[in-house]
């Protein structure tokens, strides 16, 4: 099932879910403390904007602080490791995208398991991706004479990107597979000193999401190309998809979900779901989630649970093809 189509499906669960979210059940007592979110990038991109408009609208309703950690490195899995280690009494959750269904293929030493080490809570939201050039670059401007300039010279542009294994670095890699070019992947640690070295010019291209590359864009200092999503994003509506821009096929949806530590009590997980439905439902979040580029999903922990699997399945298969082998 193509992740359009999943997805939709999840947009209908999310209606019925937040007729759910009004439902009395919350965990006796929970929670009675600060909740620690964590962030495994840094502050400013749409991962640490979605996890702070969601913990403050949280934090009003059951009374608690939420508290967002930013603990970024190595595509996410410093954060992600803590997690995995925290115990599992409900006061640790995180934000993850992509990232959790690749990095098993792109590191050797991965200290934790995607699927065991975790419990599923509710996809989040969907971001595009939008393939990004400064304005100096007065050589492309279409999605055709970037393939055309880098199949001219292979090897010599290079791509930005948050980290390996985020959504940013596999827009690119399947951008490089469809289109049969060849360009060097420079990871760093998330999107904003990507972002600093594309405005400078150290880095010719970046699949940015929307939310971090909107205002270079309304500025001026980037050239918008096409985004990633198989529809044109709300936020850029007349830049086109590369597939209208000349790879047909071409989809990739970046997600975010809320996932706790394996073990978390059922009571807990179900509360804190409810909850996120509910607060991705509250007009003032989903007019915040408009400013960002975020469609709002929501999920149960089980549609959660199916999509990482389904995601492991397709990008195991995509990085093989690639040839990208663990490091």
């Amino acid at each position: 099932m193509k992740i359009r189509k999943f997805l939709a499906a999840l947009l209908a669960a999310a209606s019925l879910a937040s007729v759910a979210a009004t439902a009395p059940a919350l965990a006796a007592g929970y929670p009675s403390k600060a909740v620690r979110w964590v962030v495994p990038f840094p502050p400013g991109g749409a991962m640490d904007n979605i996890a702070r408009t969601l913990g403050e609208e949280l934090q009003k309703k059951l009374g608690q602080p939420f508290v967002v950690e930013n603990r970024p490195g190595a595509g996410g899995n410093i954060g992600v490791d803590s997690v995995a280690r925290a115990p599992a009494d409900g006061y640790t959750m995180m934000i993850v995208a992509n990232g959790m269904a690749v990095n098993q293929f792109l590191y050797t030493k991965l200290n934790h398991d995607p699927v065991k080490d975790f419990t599923p809570v509710s996809l989040l939201a969907v971001v595009p991706n939008v393939l990004v050039v400064n304005t100096g670059r007065l050589d492309v401007k279409t999605l055709g004479e970037v393939i055309e300039r880098a199949k001219a010279n292979p090897g010599k542009f290079t791509y930005a990107s948050a980290g390996t294994g985020t959504s940013i670095h596999l827009a690119a890699e399947l951008f490089a597979s469809m289109a049969k070019v060849d360009m060097l992947h420079v990871p760093y640690k998330g999107s904003g000193p990507a972002v600093a070295d594309l405005l400078g010019g150290q880095v010719d291209y970046m699949f940015d999401s929307v939310t971090s590359a909107r205002p270079h864009i309304l500025s001026g200092k980037l050239r918008p190309i096409a985004v990633t999503t198989a529809k044109r994003s709300s936020m850029l509506p007349d830049v086109p998809t590369v597939a209208e821009a000349g790879l047909p096929g071409y989809e990739l949806a970046p997600w975010f979900a809320v996932f706790m530590p394996a073990g978390t009590p059922k009571e807990i997980v179900d509360t804190m779901q409810r909850e996120l439905v509910a607060a991705m439902n509250l007009p003032a979040v989903k007019e915040r989630f408009a400013t960002i580029g975020a469609e709002p999903i929501g999920s149960s922990p089980e549609q959660l649970d199916a999509h990482l699997k389904a995601e492991i399945a397709k990008w195991g298969v995509v990085l093989k093809e690639r040839g990208i082998s663990p490091k």
